[in-house]
């Protein structure tokens, strides 16, 4: 299992999600009480005041909280007033879940206006795309700056900036394909999402597109996961980079899909003469040339002689 910081990676996945739990709850206790000190927030909450004031300050670090001098009414004491907290807009609007039902509404009269059944469920995915699409624009130029092995942690950080929380890591492993896994572990539309499926299906259509390549939904939010998650896999992130480098007029590097330095495209080679003796050239050979037989999908390299690969 892979290590951050010492700890294991699931272990460490787990400890960030309760440290989001409890930052809510600090959110939470300063919606329902008002503009609050950290004495007050560690006394209502159970917690010490040292591990208050760190949420606070992540708290404020993401624009949810902002610190203000406590008004004092009548007489006030010596001494500098105490620093309350209060939710800002944004961390106000967070728990306003008015707008999920707003929103659920208005896909219910789009899907019943177009006549229900297959052609409402059209109707509710054509404005499903049309959304994601505006969104996609603001990210394309972000992606396509980015090299290709890197372009879907720059995708990761565009899609944080709109408040998914999102990360990207490697995700290799022996029972499956290598590749990359993008984690978003917050939805602004997880609630809406549960009845309308069309959202997270036009999401990952979009990624599709802004990373060059097939990906595949593991799990969402919507459905009840803790994350939403989606694969890339590696041979389809450097297959886009060898397509990069050929519109580019680059050389390759000779990564999985690409041209090895100087050398011709695959499909530009000339087929070898005949080896003495009638063989076939061994660069048809597939226990000698495997790579000449893996195929776009996610399993692995099949060798079509029937022999096993060398």
């Amino acid at each position: 299992m892979k290590n951050v910081g010492g700890v294991p990676q699931g272990a460490a996945e787990e400890q960030t999600t309760g440290e989001r739990r409890t930052r809510n709850r600090v959110a939470r206790s300063i919606l329902d009480h008002g503009p609050s000190t950290a004495a007050d927030l560690a006394q209502r909450l159970g917690l010490t005041q040292a591990a208050v004031r760190r949420h606070l300050d992540a708290l404020t670090a993401e624009h949810m909280v902002e610190a203000r001098d406590q008004r004092v009414y009548g007489h006030r004491g010596r001494g500098r007033p105490a620093k309350v907290f209060a939710l800002t807009d944004g961390g106000r609007d967070a728990f306003d879940q008015s707008y999920d039902q707003l929103a659920a509404d208005a896909l219910r009269w789009i899907a019943q206006s177009a006549g229900g059944g297959e052609q409402g469920e059209a109707a509710v995915s054509a404005f499903a795309r049309a959304r994601v699409a505006a969104q996609a624009e603001r990210y394309r130029a972000v992606v396509e700056a980015a090299a290709p092995e890197d372009r879907a942690a720059a995708l990761a950080r565009a899609l944080s900036a709109d408040g998914y929380a999102a990360s990207a890591r490697s995700a290799a492993g022996e029972a499956g394909p290598a590749g990359e896994q993008l984690c978003q572990h917050h939805c602004p539309v997880a609630h809406t999402a549960q009845q309308f499926p069309q959202l997270c299906e036009a999401e990952a259509e979009v990624f599709s597109r802004l990373l060059g390549t097939h990906v595949q939904r593991l799990a969402t939010i919507a459905h009840g996961d803790g994350v939403c998650t989606t694969f890339i896999p590696q041979t389809q992130v450097g297959r886009a980079d060898a397509a990069d480098r050929e519109r580019d007029g680059r050389p390759g590097d000779g990564r999985p899909g690409g041209r090895k330095p100087g050398g011709p495209a695959p499909a530009d080679r000339e087929p070898a003469d005949p080896e003495p003796g009638g063989r076939e050239p061994a660069e048809h050979d597939p226990a000698q040339h495997p790579e000449h037989h893996r195929t776009t999908t996610d399993h692995a390299p099949v060798s079509t002689s029937g022999r096993k690969p060398a």
